[in-house]
């Protein structure tokens, strides 16, 4: 090995025999005896360069400390581990101080939210689906005093499984329109095309002339799409808007009624049931069967 100086050229000599412990210089032809505590330093350096940047894992720690105890020196540990002897006083300081010598692994900034403040963001989400993050950010500061970011309840959320998606708008069931809905699909299962073209059915859809920006989103686990929690009702809109009417039947259908003004009984018996159903059922007689979606003024 050479090593280069400015004005000057040197060589350490070391012997292969074990029991020399003593290297030289090679300097403009002379040889100046190496001291063995710089050999040894030496020796304990190209080791070190070997092994930086490695980890210490449990079990080397352990052994770091068990050496120590038995009353071997920070430098004697050193050399013959192969370790800077800056990271065993390192390790033996904190021995000392806690009686701890595992790694700590941590990357980036510690965590802001505690475990209790993890789960109480949880069961806040659960219980409004439709809080948004920020809601949840300034409820968890008013409950706990600590401040999180809107990103920070995206990931502790995301964590367990919850997610902002948008809901599925549907008519809402109960659970005895579902009763009588199975029960009637399977009463009429075994129908057959000549039955089903007496049947009409009937559905209305009312147009607003405002926008729907649907940024409504709730906190939902993947697989939960159409649980009921996580529907709502289709939205009412308010102000301006109109609304289309029709029937369709087995080859037929009726013609499509659009008003301005909302859906009244009145106007659904005086206009849909008079000026289009009846026309259909003198048509067919007493096998015509009307199906419309139950709606309030239908049944007023």
């Amino acid at each position: 090995m050479q090593i280069t100086g400015n004005h000057q050229m040197a060589r350490i000599v070391r012997h292969n025999d074990e029991s020399v412990r003593e290297g030289y210089i090679r300097n403009g032809g002379k040889e100046v005896k190496f001291f063995t505590s710089a050999l040894k330093a030496f020796q304990c350096n190209n080791r070190i360069v070997m092994a930086q940047r490695k980890h210490l894992d449990d079990f080397l720690r352990g052994r770091i400390i068990g050496r120590l105890e038995c009353g071997r020196t920070q430098l004697e540990v050193s050399e013959e581990l192969g370790i800077a002897q800056s990271v065993i006083s390192r390790l033996w300081q904190r021995f000392q101080d806690d009686g701890n010598v595992s790694r700590c692994y941590s990357t980036g900034r510690p965590r802001v939210t505690t475990p209790n403040e993890d789960r109480y963001l949880t069961v806040t989400a659960k219980r409004n689906r439709r809080s948004t993050a920020s809601d949840l950010s300034r409820q968890l500061s008013s409950a706990t005093g600590t401040t999180v970011s809107r990103q920070t309840v995206y990931r502790r959320l995301g964590h367990i499984g919850l997610y902002a998606r948008r809901p599925v708008r549907c008519v809402p069931l109960t659970t005895t329109h579902c009763r009588l809905r199975l029960a009637w699909s399977r009463e009429h299962a075994l129908w057959t095309p000549q039955q089903w073209s007496c049947v009409m059915f009937s559905d209305e859809s009312r147009f607003s002339l405002q926008s729907d920006s649907r940024w409504t989103f709730i906190w939902r686990a993947p697989g939960t799409r159409y649980h009921q929690e996580n529907t709502i009702e289709p939205h009412r809109y308010g102000g301006a808007g109109w609304l289309v009417w029709g029937g369709i039947i087995l080859g037929s259908r009726t013609d499509l009624h659009v008003q301005s003004v909302t859906m009244t009984g009145h106007i659904y018996r005086d206009v849909i049931l008079e000026q289009h159903i009846r026309l259909f059922r003198g048509a067919m007689g007493a096998e015509f069967l009307f199906m419309d979606d139950n709606a309030r003024p239908h049944r007023a």
